[in-house]
Parts: structure tokens; C-alpha cells; sequence
């Protein structure tokens, strides 16, 4: 598969797949947590509270790696491994073009001042079990 079937592959799965894992490092240990993400291209996005440990440890250690796409239907379920840096957001219009009604569980609103959004700039992207070896995105954002 060359980089630009890939990267439609990647884009497509991106598209389809909202709920992942999200880990950052806490204590130089992996930490991991259920994610819903949006994407804007390659970029990602997932809401989140200010005062969340996963806000506390980026802000120690962007590093972030997340699994996006395995629906558990079989063992041949192409799914991503996504490194990247993550950086807090509070952006007014980003919060609001992500915000849904069901986001009025934790929040108040788009404005709650606790509501900020994690955006992550991967750096690799490799899809798994697409029938054929782990194929690596040459990330270029």
C-alpha cells in the first residue's frame, strides 16, 4: 500500500471510529482511559475537564499514544496506534464546533470554563491488521 492509499485508509478509520483509548504517562508509567475523539484531518481532539488527572499529566508530558478503531468483531479488525503530543486547548470555537448535547452530563455548557478540549498532532501512525504487515504513515502535518 503506498502513503497516499494509506493515508486515506488511516483518514477512513479516523472518520468511522469516534471511541478509543488515550494514554499519557503518570509517574513514568503508562495511564490509560476510554476517549471519544474527533479528528480534523490527522489531528485529533477529545474533550475533556480542566481538572482531570489526564489535563494534569499532559501538562507534565505531552506524550500521549492512543488505539483507535479495533470494533471487536474478529481478529482481523484493522484498528491505529497514534503517537503524538497533546496540548490543552480553550479555544471558544473549537469547544463549540466539538460540543454535543451529551457533553451536559459534565458540563454546563460550551463556555463552562472546566470544559477544555486535548488536541494531539500525532507524530506516527501505524494501521494494524489490515490484512498485510503494520504499515507506518509518514505523518506530515
Amino acid at each position: 500500500m503506498n502513503q497516499h492509499e494509506l493515508k486515506d485508509k488511516v483518514l477512513s478509520l479516523l472518520e468511522q471510529n469516534k471511541i478509543g483509548t488515550l494514554s499519557t504517562v503518570k509517574n513514568n508509567k503508562p495511564h490509560s482511559r476510554y476517549m471519544t475523539f474527533f479528528n480534523d484531518g490527522l489531528v485529533l481532539h477529545t474533550p475533556t475537564n480542566r481538572e482531570t488527572h489526564k489535563a494534569e499529566e499532559v501538562d507534565e508530558n505531552p506524550f500521549v499514544h492512543i488505539l483507535l478503531g479495533y470494533d471487536g468483531e474478529g481478529y482481523g479488525d484493522s484498528y491505529l496506534e497514534i503517537e503524538g503530543t497533546a496540548v490543552i486547548r480553550d479555544s471558544a470555537d473549537l469547544k463549540e464546533k466539538l460540543w454535543s448535547d451529551r457533553f451536559s452530563n459534565w458540563f454546563e455548557g460550551p463556555d463552562d470554563p472546566e470544559y477544555i478540549v486535548l488536541e494531539i498532532e500525532p507524530t506516527t501512525i501505524r494501521l494494524m491488521n489490515s490484512n498485510e504487515e503494520p504499515q507506518t504513515l509518514e505523518v506530515n502535518i
